[in-house]
């Protein structure tokens, strides 16, 4: 006879991120004009690659919040976990979007490299302090928890990966229009697009590989197997544990799923009320599902950890 619970316990609503991702919409989108408009003036390289980059920034937040939107659709009896990977589907397009353009960058920038054009350095120092602001005001938005208590979901950190290198973006520009203002140095415009780019590919590149890992369902990476499985044999009453799997639903929820093998006197009740309670403590894993065995089946299911 087995037993099995399936505990669900409250989670932040990807509500608490909608609001910040708005504001930070309407920012950048105002941001994105300046960008525009000065980089034609000034013709920078530099200052029309960070717009072009801010408008994949309004193109992350708008499919952050379409995924937002969809994840928050009901289950239904085909599937059964909802929409939630809606928002996970989104960050990695994101961060693949990134990429894509990093190499748009970069070519522009080798032709430049090889045929320098003037550039207003003064003009665009100007407006990359700006830009400055903005991304620190945004960067600020999309990385703190206005209601607190909740982890942000990877639909906001995606934005925040674009905020952060559009931040880093501004800097650059900034530097790129001193060095042409003050030395006269054409190519330094070109230059600094390609460290951008260094840049930018260096801080996506982990936002890609969590969607990777959420999508093969891989073992969330601060949770260590061997101290999860030696801490549920120390239940008293408990002889194996086998078939053992954890992977993520979303960035704010986490699964598991296991067959502990138990003695035959033992209180099976107690022995799940405590599992259940070590996984949401000590874890923070409360969508569980737990088989208790009294007789041994490993040898008759498929090998797994």
């Amino acid at each position: 006879m087995a037993t099995s619970t399936d505990n669900h316990a409250p989670h932040a609503n990807p509500d608490s991120d909608q609001r910040p991702l708005l504001i930070v919409l309407g920012v950048a989108s105002i941001y994105l004009l300046t960008e525009l408009i000065g980089g034609y003036l000034t013709g920078s390289l530099a200052l029309l690659s960070d717009a072009v980059h801010m408008l994949t920034d309004i193109a992350a937040l708008c499919l952050g919040l379409l995924t937002l939107w969809i994840s928050r659709r009901p289950a239904s009896s085909a599937k059964t976990y909802g929409y939630l990977r809606a928002e996970i589907l989104g960050a990695l397009l994101n961060g693949l979007f990134l990429w894509l353009l990093v190499v748009f960058i970069w070519i522009e920038a080798l032709s430049r490299l090889r045929h320098p054009r003037p550039v207003s350095g003064l003009g665009v120092m100007a407006i990359a302090v700006i830009g400055i602001g903005v991304n620190t005001f945004s960067a600020w938005m999309t990385s703190t928890d206005p209601h607190g208590g909740h982890k942000t979901g990877m639909a906001m950190r995606a934005v925040f990966v674009h905020v952060i290198s559009d931040l880093i973006g501004s800097v650059g520009v900034l530097a790129a229009g001193a060095l042409t203002y003050f030395t006269g140095w054409m190519q330094a415009d070109p230059a600094v697009s390609i460290l951008i780019g260094v840049l930018v590919l260096y801080g996506s590149w982990g936002l890609v590989r969590e969607g990777v890992d959420i999508l093969m369902e891989s073992v969330p990476r601060h949770i260590d197997l061997d101290e999860m499985r030696t801490d549920l044999l120390a239940v008293s009453g408990t002889e194996e544990v086998h078939d053992l799997h954890v992977w993520c639903l979303t960035t704010r929820q986490i699964a598991l799923s296991a067959h502990a093998v138990v003695a035959a006197d033992a209180d099976r009740d107690r022995v799940l009320a405590e599992m259940c309670h070590l996984l949401q403590t000590k874890f923070d894993i409360h969508h569980l599902t737990l088989q208790l065995e009294c007789d041994n089946r490993r040898l008759h299911e498929p090998e797994h950890f």
